[in-house]
């Protein structure tokens, strides 16, 4: 089976080939070097079905993998969200995103903050499977750790003293938002498919 994943992000494609095992995972970039749809969903979920309908219609009716995840704190009203990937102000510029961040929460003692990702697969029939996934923890002001991207080496998640980005890729795809979310889907897919 093949399924094209509606991202050029190569950290999230190898998550995906490293979870849906016995499926053949191609990225869009494949079909559309400059893949790259507006997001204006006001939900992950929403951004994450505007992606695959995007992709969907490169693929000649392929299966589509998509989706949208975040960083939610409380504090700071939910922010940055649905806009983690672009919240230093450049789309994917990690390190003005974790420095911004860091200068949101200057002053703010309560540090809990949670990643949620929401994966959708579309098939060529038009059905759309969905799963969530969430990982809570604490962000700390230091970065640590080379593994990961995003704001991986800020987020210790609860039960483990080590940033995601300090963890192997296995330990961290064992219990990340988006390896939670793409384990359940793989599951559905598996049911729906095989």
């Amino acid at each position: 089976m093949r399924i094209v994943f509606a991202t050029g992000n190569e950290h999230k494609l190898r998550e995906a080939r490293e979870i849906f095992t016995g499926v053949e995972i191609l990225s869009i970039l494949e079909f559309d070097k400059a893949f790259d749809p507006d997001e204006y969903g006001k939900s992950f979920l929403e951004n994450a079905v505007i992606k695959a309908e995007a992709a969907r219609a490169l693929t000649g009716g392929l299966p589509v993998l998509s989706d949208d995840s975040g960083l939610i704190v409380p504090a700071l009203n939910g922010a940055p969200g649905i806009h983690s990937a672009r919240w230093g102000g450049l789309n994917g510029d990690h390190v003005r995103n974790r420095a911004k961040l860091r200068n949101d929460l200057r002053g703010v003692v309560d540090r809990r903050a949670h990643f949620l990702c929401t994966a959708v697969l579309l098939t060529a029939d038009a059905d759309a499977l969905v799963a969530t996934g969430r990982v809570d923890g604490l962000l700390i002001d230091e970065e640590r750790g080379a593994g990961g991207f995003g704001y991986d080496p800020m987020f210790v998640p609860d039960g483990d003293p080590r940033t995601l980005a300090e963890m192997t890729p296995d330990e961290k795809n064992a219990l990340s938002h988006r390896g939670r979310a793409f384990r359940r889907l793989a599951a559905m897919t598996a049911r729906h498919f095989l």
